[in-house]
Order: C-alpha cells, then structure tokens, then sequence
C-alpha cells in the first residue's frame, strides 16, 4: 500500500483544522469557565447576600453582648421589619439566645442548616447559618434566606444563554470563518468562469487570490493561466485567419490577372499549378501551426540521433536548394542522443535549416553544434546572413512575419519559425534566437536520452519516412 504524504505546510488542511481545534478548545473553555461562572451565579450566594448576612450575624453579637436577651429581642423585633424571614440568634447549645423558646418545627430546621458559601440546590428558601463573627463560639445567625437573595432566578433563561445562543454564536463565527475561507474564493472562480462563458476571457482573479500559498491559490492560479492561455488562443486563431486570408489574396490576384490575360494554355496552366501549390503550402502550415499550438496530447518520444537526424536532412536540403554538403557543417558528436517526436523533431529542424539557407548568402556555411548541459543538450545552428535586429529577435517566431520584405510564397510564408518553436515546446524544449558572428544563431534545448543505438539502425528505420518540404513527416 503506497503511503499516504502530509499535507504541505501552506495546505488548506492545516488551515481548516487550526479553526476547527481553536473552535473546539474555544467550546472547552466556554462550557468550563462560564458554566461555572453560571454554577455560582445560580448555586451560591451573591456577594451582597453574604455581605448582608454577614452583618446581620455582628449586629446580633454586638445585640448580645451588649444587652443580653433583652438586646436580642430588641434586634428580632428590628428585624421583623425588615426581613419577611424567620429569624434566630442561637447559642453553643443549639437553645434560644432570645427570651422566646424555639418550638419543635424550629428545632428540626437547626438541623439542616447551611452555611455561606454551601451551594443551595434546593428549592424553596433554605435556613442558613451565619457564626457571630467576633466569637463564633457564643452564638450563631439563623435565618430563612430572603426571598430576593435566593440564587437561580433566572437559571431557565441563563441556560438557554448558555447552552444554547453563545454555541449559536460561537457556530455562526465558525460558518463565518469558513465562509471567507472556502465560499468566497470559490465565488470568485465561479465569477471568473461566468466571465469565460460571457466571452471576457481579459478577465483575471485579484492578487489575493492568487498569492495565497494554499490549494485555493494553486487553483486560482490554474485558472488564470488557463484564462490567459485560451485568450492567447483565440487571439491566435483569429489572427492567423486574418494573416490566412490577407496571404490568400496575393494569389487568388495572381489568378484572376492570369485568367483574364492573353497567354497561352499552357502557361496559364503553370501558373494555376504553381499558384495552387503556393496556396496549399500555406494552408496547410497554417493549419499545423494552429494544431501545434492548441493541441496539448502528450506526443509519443523515442531516442533520436541528432547526428543521424541531421545528414538525413542535408541530403534533402542539398538536393532542394543547390547547395554542395560541405555547407553544411555538423559538429555534434555521435553521442548526442535526444528524446522526442521524429516527425515533429524533424521537421522543427528542417524549417530552421530552411531559414538558414534562405538567408545565408551564396557560398555560405551553415553549421550546427552543440554541447552537453546536465539533463538537456544545447544545440545551435549558426548561419552567415547578417542576423536581425535584437528587437526582432522574438518577432521572427510570430507567424507571417517576413523581415526581408519578400513577396508571400517568394521567401516562404513567415510561418516557419512559428511551426519550429511550437513543435520543439510540445516535447519539452525550447527554442529561442541571438545574434552571433556574421549571421543569426536558432538555439534548441532538447531533453538528453542516455540509451544506446546504432545510428546505421537509426538512419535504416526512418529514412524511408522522411521528405524535406511537406507539411509533416510521416
């Protein structure tokens, strides 16, 4: 069984669950310290109750001490008037301090007395008593709890407080706070989406959405790099239609002139079967541009010989263009394998030496090179036209773009380079140009592959498969 990893550090795990133990340590604490809060405030006596009783206990000692029973009475009869309780003040031996006698009832009552701070379960009005505070020994208070010092008046009301509208609270600042953690950015996606759907693809999250460390920012992230790629997208394939139909009217001009002029059959057949091959050649590389750059399935790699690779397409190049093969120069050992797509690969290559031979003047020498860079091999085709200017140096990959000025079909279509660069992106390489010497430098950064082939096999299985100038390589 594989092992399961741990969330990373900035997960949204982590986040939900510090909310969800500070909400539940919170719930610990409140049923802890306020529900003891409550337990005293409807189980015990208030302060004020206690500090009444407490003086009424030293105002019957001093009663006492002063006037003896008589003082007593006066103190009872005091305090009939101010108290709706019963009342006592009795000695060490649970007998009368007044000159009134305690009759059985009252008896019975000294013998489930509660002190001060003893909780008051009970309903009703218990008997309390209070210890003389000088001299606990010659007497204590006995007295019926006052009616407006009983505690738990409103113990129904203070339960339904704290069972029930603080956790209430306490939940709906929980919601609250996943709310904001989840729901919102969600909310957001979901904007950006319904902005998809209305055609605002120029519409992108806020920064605060996709600076966040956690799974939401990868995911707005995500989908605003999908936004940007799919506005790209459409950008492209609106305007390769652009450039597609202003190149078509080139030629379809050329036909029209040609068929209302005054030549000849056969040359106007020529001139239909070579305007005719032109308008193919850019369809078609228009269509493959488009494919190359929308279509995202993984490309089928193999281990490719770029030595190999290489003499199979001079030998078309020479053939097509004239050139003697001592032009075209190979400096890459026999070692440099690389992993890709034949067909794709090559014909990436094919358009650059195309470029190159274009470009280069008579008796030029185009040469490829390359050297080994950790996992990747950096190769580089050199050719002597003069280069470009550096702001043209990312321009020339656009499609349709044709810096010498030439007629479209005359010089190519300007959608060679843009074919080049998009093929070698979808098998993980890169291609990027620079000035260097007396011409332009094309530089590739392909994946290394360290297995061993023969490059006799290599050239054996694919040679048959390959044609310097179709639209691909099969």
């Amino acid at each position: 069984m594989k092992r399961s990893e741990l969330p990373g550090r900035h997960s949204l795990f982590w986040k939900l669950a510090l909310l969800l133990v500070a909400f539940c340590l919170l719930m610990i604490w409140l049923s802890w310290s306020w529900g003891r809060y409550m337990e005293e405030r409807n189980q015990f006596l208030s302060d004020e109750a206690r500090g009444t009783l407490s003086r009424y206990a030293a105002q019957a000692e001093q009663a006492w001490q002063h006037g003896g029973r008589h003082g007593v009475d006066d103190w009872l009869q005091s305090m009939e008037l101010r108290e709706a309780s019963w009342v006592g003040v009795i000695g060490g031996n649970l007998q009368s301090l007044s000159s009134e006698p305690l009759n059985e009832a009252e008896v019975q009552h000294l013998t489930f007395l509660r002190g001060l701070d003893w909780p008051i379960h009970k309903k009703g009005r218990p008997w309390l008593r209070v210890p003389f505070p000088h001299e606990p020994a010659a007497g204590i208070l006995v007295i019926e709890l006052p009616e407006r010092f009983v505690p738990g008046k409103y113990r129904v009301f203070w339960r339904v407080i704290t069972n029930g509208v603080i956790p209430g609270l306490f939940t709906l600042l929980l919601c609250v706070g996943l709310y904001r953690l989840l729901v919102v950015p969600l909310n957001n996606l979901r904007e950006q989406a319904n902005a998809w759907r209305a055609d605002q693809l120029n519409v992108r999250l806020s920064s605060g959405m996709t600076q966040r460390p956690d799974e939401l920012g990868e995911l707005a992230r995500a989908f605003d790099s999908m936004s940007e790629r799919l506005q790209t997208t459409v950008a492209l394939q609106q305007q390769l239609l652009r450039d597609l139909s202003h190149e078509l009217r080139t030629p379809l001009s050329r036909l029209r002139v040609a068929s209302e002029g005054e030549q000849g059959l056969p040359q106007l057949r020529e001139r239909i079967g070579r305007e005719v091959d032109g308008m193919q050649r850019l369809v078609e590389d228009t269509l493959q541009l488009a494919w190359l750059d929308t279509d995202r399935t993984p490309l089928p790699n193999e281990a490719i010989q770029i030595q190999a690779l290489w003499e199979m397409l001079t030998d078309n190049a020479c053939y097509e263009s004239g050139w003697p093969s001592l032009q075209l120069q190979c400096s890459v050992d026999a070692s440099c394998w690389v992993r890709g797509h034949l067909n794709t690969l090559a014909q990436a290559l094919e358009n650059i030496l195309r470029n190159a031979i274009r470009h280069s003047p008579e008796g030029g020498i185009v040469r490829l090179a390359g050297r080994r860079d950790g996992a990747y091999w950096h190769l580089w085709l050199e050719d002597q036209g003069g280069g470009v200017a550096e702001a043209d140096l990312q321009r020339i990959f656009s499609p349709f773009i044709r810096l010498d000025g030439s007629r479209p079909g005359d010089g190519g279509f300007g959608l060679g380079l843009s074919i080049a660069r998009n093929a070698v992106q979808r098998q993980g390489g890169s291609l990027w140009a620079e000035n260097a010497g007396a011409g332009l430098r094309l530089n590739l950064r392909l994946l290394a592959d360290d297995g061993v082939a023969s490059s006799d096999a290599f050239a054996s299985r694919h040679a048959p498969t390959m044609e310097l100038g179709s639209a691909q390589v099969v």
